[in-house]
């Protein structure tokens, strides 16, 4: 036989190689939680290993994340229930814990991570939903716009680097992308959730944000069932003006990745989320699989789709081994 493909096997060395896949800390983004209210972290029972961080422990995360070359944090706030209602007003107040937070990391690293701010308003209002509702109970798509430009010039003048428009409403991008412009904020970064599925794997997310949710958000999220409706909204955060677009939840939809990273004239992410992140915890708790293979796997087929940018809670445990 002439083709012996093996040859390029035979051994560790051999194969690193020739991989054609690396991935490498500055791939990596570390989502985190900081709680208003708490004097000390608190775990998060769906989530192995994760916490609600104070103030504090939210700063020395962001500095650890820095030694290990991380690529970036991203910040998500969790205010105290009487700190909810029905247009998440502290979504973009200046005390509110999410501006709050930001600063307090910015001032930490300066530019020596990429400081990503989460601009929705599901963790700020009282019913849990990404926008504000009309008087039958439905989410206002441009009412909402009108929210989401407040909080990215909050946001923008905490200091975060990027702001991750996660909230899937029509016309997001353009809307806070003219507001930031009109604002002198021409240098902030525009990442978009252009393809935001609706899943059953964001329960331990809504966990750790204390969620409010009341129904579903398949209104405004997308149908798993459609790929063609994906490249529609990815082409369409495009034309306005996104720096960055996201596809979410990554393992699922690695096709929808490998889509986006064909069609994009821009940076592609993935967010490997909660329910990803528990699935692999707990089967490895009980033995049945190696967790830390299987996470690096994982992350893997999420590059080798053609993320360039990957969110993971397993940020800082992979880094060491990259």
């Amino acid at each position: 036989m002439s083709h012996r493909p093996r040859r390029l096997r035979q051994s560790a060395a051999v194969r690193r190689l020739v991989a054609e896949t690396r991935l490498h800390p500055a791939d990596l983004v570390l989502p985190v939680f900081v709680r208003e209210g708490i004097d000390a972290p608190e775990p998060i029972e769906a989530m192995p290993g994760v916490v609600q961080h104070t103030l504090d422990s939210l700063v020395e995360e962001a500095r650890r994340c820095v030694e290990a070359g991380l690529g970036g944090i991203m910040v998500f706030g969790v205010p105290t229930d009487d700190h909810k209602d029905a247009v998440g007003s502290h979504a973009d107040a200046a005390d509110g814990i999410l501006n709050v937070a930001l600063r307090a990391v910015r001032d930490a690293v300066g530019d020596d991570l990429v400081v990503m701010s989460d601009l929705c308003l599901d963790e700020f209002t009282d019913h849990g939903h990404c926008g504000v509702l009309d008087d039958e109970g439905r989410v206002d798509n441009d009412a909402t716009l009108e929210r989401y430009a407040a909080m990215g010039l909050a946001q923008a003048r905490a200091g975060a680097h990027v702001l991750g428009l996660s909230g899937m409403m029509d016309g997001q991008v353009g809307y806070v992308r003219e507001a930031l412009d009109e604002a002198g904020f021409t240098d902030t970064i525009v990442l978009a959730y252009a393809a935001k599925y609706t899943s059953a794997l964001y329960g331990p997310f809504r966990e750790a944000v204390q969620s409010s949710l009341q129904g579903d958000r398949a209104t405004y999220q997308q149908d798993p069932a459609n790929a063609v409706e994906a490249q529609r909204e990815i082409e369409l955060d495009l034309a306005e003006g996104a720096d960055m677009v996201m596809v979410k939840p990554a393992q699922p939809h690695l096709d929808i990745i490998a889509l986006a990273a064909e069609i994009s004239t821009v940076p592609v992410a993935a967010y490997q989320i909660s329910g990803e992140y528990a699935q692999i915890k707990a089967a490895a708790e009980r033995g049945w699989i190696d967790g830390d293979r299987a996470v690096m796997e994982s992350l893997l087929h999420i590059k080798r789709a053609g993320a360039q940018v990957i969110l993971t809670y397993s940020a800082l445990d992979v880094a060491p081994h990259l």
